[in-house]
C-alpha cells in the first residue's frame, strides 16, 4: 500500500500520517514513512527519541551526496549533471528505524519559481520514484499541499492521495486544487480525511462539502495533540481519541484499497 497525504499547511497531515504509521507498524506491517514537508516535524509526531532524530538529515541539503550522484554541486542551475543519479541505497542508509516505523526525510528544494533545473531537484524526483518501486507493505509519504512529488511515471503505483481538511471552507477550497491537480496527471484515487472536528454539525458540513472526494473519517480536536509534542512522545499513544479514530479510517482504507 502506498499513499500520500496532503493538505494546506497546519490541517493536521503530519499528524494524521503518524496515526497510521504507527497504527499499521503494530499491526505487524512493514512501514516506510517519508517526510516530503519542506519543514519535516514527522519524526516529532511520531515520538523518535531526540538521538535517533539527530540521525536525519534531509536528502535535498546533502550538498555532497547530491554532488557524488549528479556530477554538480547543489544549486547548480543548467550546465551538466545526471538527471538519474543512483539512489537505491538512500531509503536504508539515511533512515531510521523507531517501534516499527522507518521514517526518511527527503527535504524539499527552494527555487523561489515554479520549477527548477538543478542538481537537488534531479535527486529528489528519481528517489520519489524508486520509492514507488519498494516492495515496503506499507509506503506513507507525508507531502506539501500540491502534487510536485508525484508524476505521470509514478501516479500508477500510488494506491491512493488523502487530503486532509479542516472543516472550512478555505481548507475545502485547497482540497479542491489538490484535486484539479492530482486529476491532471491521472491520479483520481483520491479520499478526505476532516481533522480538529469539533462536533456533529462540522462532520456534517464536511460531507455535505467535500469537492466530490469520498470522506473516510474524522479527527476530533484534542489539545493534548499540542501536549504530546511540547512533551516529545508520540500523538498515537498520547491522545486516546485520535487512536482510536484513525483505527476507522485504517479499516476503511483496508477494505478499499
Amino acid at each position: 500500500m502506498k499513499l500520500a497525504i496532503t493538505g494546506k499547511g497546519g490541517v493536521g497531515k503530519t499528524t494524521l500520517t503518524a496515526l497510521l504509521a504507527q497504527a499499521y507498524a503494530d499491526a505487524g506491517r512493514d512501514v516506510l514513512a517519508v517526510d516530503a514537508d519542506p519543514s519535516p516535524c514527522l519524526a516529532g509526531a511520531l515520538g523518535f527519541p531526540d538521538e535517533l532524530r539527530a540521525e536525519l538529515h534531509p536528502i535535498s541539503e546533502m550538498d555532497e551526496l547530491i554532488e557524488e550522484r549528479t556530477g554538480a554541486k547543489k544549486g547548480t542551475i543548467g550546465g551538466f549533471f545526471t538527471i538519474n543519479p543512483r539512489v537505491d541505497d538512500i531509503p536504508d542508509r539515511f533512515s531510521v528505524l523507531h517501534r516499527g516505523v522507518r521514517l526518511l526525510e527527503m527535504g524539499a528544494v527552494d527555487t523561489g519559481g515554479r520549477g527548477c533545473i538543478c542538481p537537488e531537484a534531479a535527486m529528489l524526483k528519481t528517489l520519489f520514484t524508486h520509492l514507488m518501486f519498494r516492495d515496503e507493505d506499507v509506503l506513507l509519504m507525508d507531502m506539501y499541499a500540491g502534487v510536485e512529488h508525484l508524476g505521470r511515471a509514478t501516479v500508477d503505483f500510488v494506491d491512493a492521495m488523502i487530503v486532509v481538511v479542516e472543516p472550512t471552507r478555505r481548507s475545502l477550497g485547497t482540497a479542491n486544487q489538490i484535486k484539479k491537480l492530482a486529476y491532471d496527471i491521472g491520479l483520481d484515487r483520491l479520499y478526505l480525511v476532516g481533522n480538529k472536528v469539533r462536533n456533529e454539525d462540522e462532520s456534517q458540513f464536511l460531507e455535505m462539502e467535500t469537492p466530490g472526494l469520498p470522506v473516510l473519517g474524522f479527527l476530533p480536536t484534542d489539545l493534548k495533540v499540542q501536549e504530546a509534542d511540547r512533551l516529545g512522545i508520540p500523538v498515537y499513544d498520547h491522545v486516546p481519541v485520535l487512536k482510536s479514530a484513525v483505527e476507522k479510517i485504517k479499516v476503511g482504507l483496508d477494505a478499499g484499497l
